[in-house]
């Protein structure tokens, strides 16, 4: 089951002027659509900020809501009411389409709470902002090289079976070292939300260490794939 809010401000719906919270698609009193509520996606379904979530209950919820929500239900409606549909609709696919999806959720709410995720970010305060992780050092610079050989044999149209198996293997192993970033992502979701407030603060900047490091693993993996195949 999803768990409810129950501390959102309480606003005055449209229609009947008694007071909701403003996560609320739908005022609970007269049942009347309201406009796109504030707040965060969490809470347009009713949930607490939290990286693990009840994926079937969330996809169940998004159901229910989109067919409330939908603008063909609308059509006679006034045009407030029309307006309101469509842009719902449009947030709830949003939200949904965020939450659902692991890595979206924890960037997500990663930056709700204050954290600088994304590129631009990566490396903040440091003296090379896209400096290789220390302990891929060696392991990249020679990737590098077998990456430039190939794109030059390539051009001349040779072909070197020892490179190609080299740096297949230099793909599988980046691919391994993306799975257990993932896993120590999923770890770090069960102490933040377990966490008090030092335990989480602690827990969301190993989470951003690991994006970070799950960036930089996904281009090696992605300029490896893209070489091998051209």
């Amino acid at each position: 089951m999803l768990k409810v809010l129950d501390t959102a401000v309480p606003i005055a719906c449209w229609s009947c002027s008694i007071g909701h919270h403003d996560s609320t698609l739908f005022c609970p009193h007269c049942s009347k659509i309201q406009p796109p509520p504030g707040g965060d996606f969490f809470r347009v379904f009713g949930l607490e900020r939290g990286f693990q979530i009840d994926l079937p209950a969330l996809e169940q919820e998004f159901h229910r809501l989109s067919r409330k929500v939908h603008p063909d239900r609308f059509a006679r409606a006034g045009e407030n009411e029309r307006e309101w549909s469509l842009a719902d609709t449009a947030l709830l696919n949003d939200a949904y389409r965020t939450l659902k999806e692991p890595l979206n959720r924890t960037e997500y709410l990663l930056k709700l709470e204050g954290a600088e995720i994304g590129e631009e970010h990566s490396g903040k305060d440091r003296r090379d902002p896209s400096r290789v992780p220390d302990d891929l050092l060696e392991e990249v610079f020679d990737l590098n090289m077998q990456l430039e050989e190939m794109r030059m044999a390539r051009k001349t149209g040779d072909e070197d079976p020892d490179l190609q198996t080299s740096l297949t293997a230099a793909k599988q192993k980046f691919e391994g070292l993306l799975e257990a970033v993932d896993n120590d992502l999923r770890t770090q979701w069960r102490v933040w939300d377990a966490g008090d407030t030092a335990v989480r603060r602690s827990a969301q900047n190993t989470m951003v260490a690991l994006l970070d490091r799950r960036r930089y693993l996904s281009n090696l993996v992605r300029d490896v794939t893209e070489t091998l195949g051209a």
